[in-house]
């Protein structure tokens, strides 16, 4: 096992210490979501406004993802990937507090620093990928592809594992205990992670100007507003109004739809590792456009199916596990794109700027999701949805082959 670990190229090495960091924080990630939405409904908060306590994460995923590119491509990725790992651990830190300190705004304010600790975190290592993939070698894109889709669907099915191990823990340990046990794991990985990662990893050879956080490539343009519509129609639907259709519809209690929603996204990372498999392993940039078409057709029929109720129950079951294997596909191919695209020098500029249209179309979702769904509905909310697609597919159209 030894001699096998010391043969490994030290591409492969650095890939492994990126994507075992990237792979704990997510999981954390995924678990503190799940405690602060189970606790906060013990508390006896309403559905809308737990979402509400979630806004401020987004919307500094936004502003970190604009910024962290900048930091990375200046000072490198290593550092970047370890400062998230050390806010992450302040975050949960700061919800250890009595109850009575938990207050809204408190617990919005730590979820914000979590939202920059994980957008830092998660720029890094698409970021990395970039530089360690050995370039000119044979099959180097068919490569990239893998490595991109191998983290990007690991992250999601692990964040679906995050969910059910957030319930675990806080039936376990509380929710304090539960936090306590993550912020002492993560801060084993922070340490490792600290001693192992290079030091010029993704350093740019010329320091960037902060002015130049916003991208000049056309294709990086076109495929961030793509992404924006793309995660707007997801989270439009998914976020507020599914959880609170499920639950008031169907009459879920909150394990069920808890457990319902962390499979679905287990399942979304798992398609997402092979999207290789059914997109191509070098596949062109207008695919992009083919796959969101194909996407579009699925909110379609599950809002006519809830229009002129045709078994409901079975319609939206059915129809979110074909949008969430369909959606995979979209994702993981975007982010191979991304990279793809990406300049090698100063990489996580690119990355970064990318990866902010993608927290703003959640952003934009999340606070849709809420106001649609409560004024007028599900079916409303699938429409929108549909409507993002359609134009995310339009605006990958122009990407060039």
């Amino acid at each position: 096992m030894i001699k096998a670990l010391a043969g490994i190229s030290p591409q492969i090495k650095q890939y492994l210490i990126i994507t075992g960091n990237y792979w704990a924080f997510t999981l954390t990630d995924g678990a503190l979501r799940m405690l602060v939405v189970l606790y906060f409904h013990q508390l006896g908060y309403s559905p809308i406004n737990i979402a509400m306590l979630f806004v401020f994460y987004e919307v500094f995923g936004v502003i970190t993802n604009l910024i962290g590119g900048w930091l990375g491509a200046r000072w490198g990725l290593n550092k970047t990937m370890n400062i998230g790992l050390g806010m992450q651990i302040v975050a949960l830190m700061m919800l250890t507090v009595p109850a009575d300190m938990l207050t809204v705004v408190y617990v919005m304010i730590a979820q914000a620093l979590s939202g920059i600790a994980k957008d830092l975190n998660k720029m890094s290592a698409k970021s990395a990928i970039k530089l360690l993939v050995p370039k000119g070698s044979v099959g180097s894109n068919n490569k990239l592809y893998q490595w991109v889709a191998v983290l990007t669907g690991s992250k999601n099915a692990l964040k679906g594992v995050g969910f059910f191990l957030g319930g675990v823990l806080l039936t376990t340990f509380g929710f304090k205990g539960a936090i306590q046990l993550m912020a002492v794991m993560l801060l084993f990985v922070w340490m490792w992670s600290l001693f192992s990662l290079k030091a010029e990893l993704g350093k740019a050879k010329n320091k960037p100007k902060f002015t130049e956080i916003f991208s000049k490539s056309s294709s990086i343009n076109l495929l961030s507003a793509a992404r924006l519509f793309l995660f707007g129609a997801r989270d439009v639907w998914f976020v507020v109004a599914l959880p609170v259709f499920l639950a008031t519809t169907f009459n879920w209690d909150h394990w069920w739809v808890g457990g319902f929603m962390a499979s679905w996204v287990i399942g979304y990372g798992m398609v997402q590792s092979i999207a290789p498999r059914f997109t191509g392993q070098t596949p062109s940039p207008r695919s992009a456009a083919l796959w969101a078409g194909y996407l579009a057709v699925i909110p379609v029929l599950i809002a006519i199916a809830l229009h002129y109720q045709f078994y409901v129950q079975f319609s939206i079951i059915v129809g979110l596990l074909i949008f969430g294997g369909l959606f995979a596909i979209n994702s993981s191919l975007h982010s191979y794109l991304i990279v793809s695209f990406a300049s090698s020098d100063g990489v996580s500029m690119d990355v970064g700027f990318y990866y902010m249209a993608n927290a703003m179309g959640r952003l934009i979702g999340t606070v849709l999701s809420g106001w649609i769904f409560q004024v007028y509905g599900l079916e409303m909310c699938l429409w929108i949805s549909a409507l993002f697609i359609f134009i995310s597919a339009l605006i990958a159209l122009k990407l060039k082959n």
